[in-house]
């Protein structure tokens, strides 16, 4: 509710725990935006925030009223009359008033609090110089001013033109309407309608309705009619400023017309004390909506699960699918040599070791097969011999991360949206680098199958046989070159055992490998899928940490962004 609504002499207004937590807001969105709010708005929100700090901070007792109008609205002859003392120099040269003028009621100091609205020239108005009583209603004595309320604790500002020829002067004018509590518009029936007055000033502080009164001065000049017509015509004009339902006030410093009336809307504000808090709180939305149109109304929520075309294009540049081939070929390898026919399990040694080649292993023994470590790898060489991605990977990569970036950028103003795909895209080697330290990182250790011991067992005992029935054999090639005849060879029917164990083991060996490959193909395809899923594992991390993490971060800073603002706003 407005500080000024009269008859009032109490209003409910913000408490200045209130105004300071929208100010606490408005700062954290501010920190949140970051380089993705406008500098320029970011610049006038910082310094509100300063002056919320600073107003607050000084002579709260005190409401500073500024009487603020264009060149011969007569607002120093209708400061002087107010202070019922010709503090303000009026004449007919302009400007007349080319540094503010202060006037203060009450026993309390305001040095503080003028000081830093860098007001020198100040008055202090001794309650007897009213001319009435503190709040009575009658009319004061003639050549008294026309002020019969109580307005202690009103600082009351006569400022310079603000359409003064002279810059200096409208540049004090608009630095003190920055700081005041209350705006009185002071205009005449000439320049009621200049633009000066409405796009510069009642527009841009449309959101400041409840500390603005505005005052159509001089109405000694015009007939009744012509009072009532102008004064329409103004009220109309300052709702199609933003400012609806204001009453225009008539007043004449020289027949102290409408004095009474604009001093009983002083003293209502001076008796509220929060007209500050009120001023503060508007400046808060007025910079939060200028603000809020730098982020958007929502923004994107990723899942948690990171993007499967991402995850697979990445896999592909990491080189996932020639890692798995090489632990798939090396399974084969190791089950081969161990469950394969013992008398050609050498041929395998001489074939090159896969993983050695991609420098993802470096085992001392056929037990710790698949058994690299992270640290074993990085303390030797830092990173694997992996071919470098092939263009096509690099742009299917390319082509995944800004999928993600534009899916979580839609609808978000340019600067977020930019921020989101700079997130989305890793500078430089980082992200490779990222990519082949995973797959280093990842542990590719196995433990060797039950089968593998069962049919080395299985091979070593048939080839044992296999070669006990050749040496029996062979020693009965002896004997019977020997011509010795009298030794007994059993026989399983009519097939001897020397040569049943001898093709026996052979035969069995060969069958038993045979059946071993077979298994191994099943084996490496399933060892395979494990270690895919390990090293896809790895690779979704690294996109969560490099890619979505960072996006995920940026859509943070943008909710926090808005919502700072939206309370700030309230």
């Amino acid at each position: 509710m407005s500080p000024l609504i009269m008859g009032r002499s109490k209003v409910k207004g913000m408490s200045a725990e209130e105004l300071g937590e929208r100010s606490a807001a408005l700062s954290d969105a501010l920190e949140a935006g970051g380089s993705q709010l406008d500098p320029g708005r970011v610049v006038d929100a910082r310094a509100v925030i300063e002056k919320v700090t600073a107003r607050t901070s000084r002579s709260g007792n005190h409401t500073v009223v500024a009487l603020a109008g264009a060149t011969g609205s007569g607002k120093s002859s209708l400061f002087n009359a107010i202070v019922g003392d010709g503090v303000a120099t009026v004449g007919a040269r302009r400007p007349t008033t080319s540094r503010p003028i202060a006037a203060v009621w009450g026993d309390d100091d305001a040095s503080d609090l003028l000081d830093w609205l860098e007001v020198a020239q100040r008055h202090h108005v001794q309650a007897a110089s009213t001319g009435a009583p503190a709040t009575g209603g009658g009319r004061p004595s003639k050549g008294a001013p026309a002020v019969a309320w109580n307005l202690d604790g009103l600082v009351l500002l006569d400022l310079p033109d603000f359409d003064s020829r002279v810059e200096a002067h409208r540049l004090e004018s608009e630095r003190v309407l920055e700081l005041v509590d209350v705006f009185v518009w002071v205009t005449d029936p000439q320049k009621y309608a200049d633009a000066r007055l409405h796009d510069d000033f009642l527009k841009v502080l449309s959101t400041h309705d409840a500390v603005t009164v505005v005052v159509l001065n001089q109405a000694d000049r015009l007939s009744a009619d012509a009072v009532t017509q102008i004064r329409g015509d103004l009220a109309r004009l300052t709702a199609e400023d933003g400012i609806a339902g204001v009453q225009v006030l008539a007043t004449s410093a020289t027949t102290r017309t409408g004095l009474d009336e604009l001093a009983m809307r002083l003293g209502t504000a001076v008796a509220a004390r929060n007209a500050a808090q009120a001023r503060l709180a508007a400046d808060i939305r007025a910079t939060s909506g200028r603000l809020r149109v730098d982020v958007a109304d929502t923004e994107h929520t990723l899942p948690d699960a990171v993007d499967a075309a991402l995850v697979e294009a990445l896999s592909r540049a990491a080189g996932i699918p020639t890692v798995v081939a090489a632990v798939e070929r090396d399974y084969r390898n190791q089950a081969w040599s161990r469950t394969g026919w013992p008398f050609t399990r050498w041929v395998r040694a001489l074939r090159p070791d896969p993983m050695k080649r991609l420098r993802l292993n470096t085992r001392d023994s056929v037990e710790e097969k698949l058994a690299v470590t992270a640290g074993d790898v990085r303390s030797v060489l830092g990173r694997s011999s992996l071919p470098p991605p092939t263009p096509a990977a690099r742009a299917a990569v390319d082509l995944a991360t800004r999928g993600v970036g534009d899916g979580a950028a839609e609808g978000l103003p340019h600067r977020w949206a930019e921020a989101v795909s700079d997130a989305a895209t890793p500078p430089g080697p980082e992200l490779s680098d990222a990519l082949d330290q995973a797959v280093v990182g990842t542990s590719l250790r196995m433990r060797a199958p039950l089968w593998w011991r069962v049919f080395g067992i299985a091979q070593l005992l048939l080839s044992l046989v296999a070669v006990l029935g050749l040496v029996w054999l062979v020693v009965l090639v002896v004997l019977g070159w020997l011509a010795i005849h009298d030794v007994s060879t059993p026989s399983l029917g009519p097939v001897p055992y020397p040569l049943l164990m001898f093709a026996g083991g052979l035969l069995l060996g060969l069958a038993l490998a045979a059946l071993a490959r077979w298994l191994a193909r099943i084996g490496a395809r399933r060892r395979g899928q494990v270690i895919r899923g390990r090293l896809t594992d790895a690779v979704a991390a690294v996109a969560a940490e490099r890619i979505v993490g960072p996006v995920r971060a940026v859509l943070a800073r943008h909710r926090a962004a808005r919502e700072g603002l939206d309370r700030a706003s309230a």
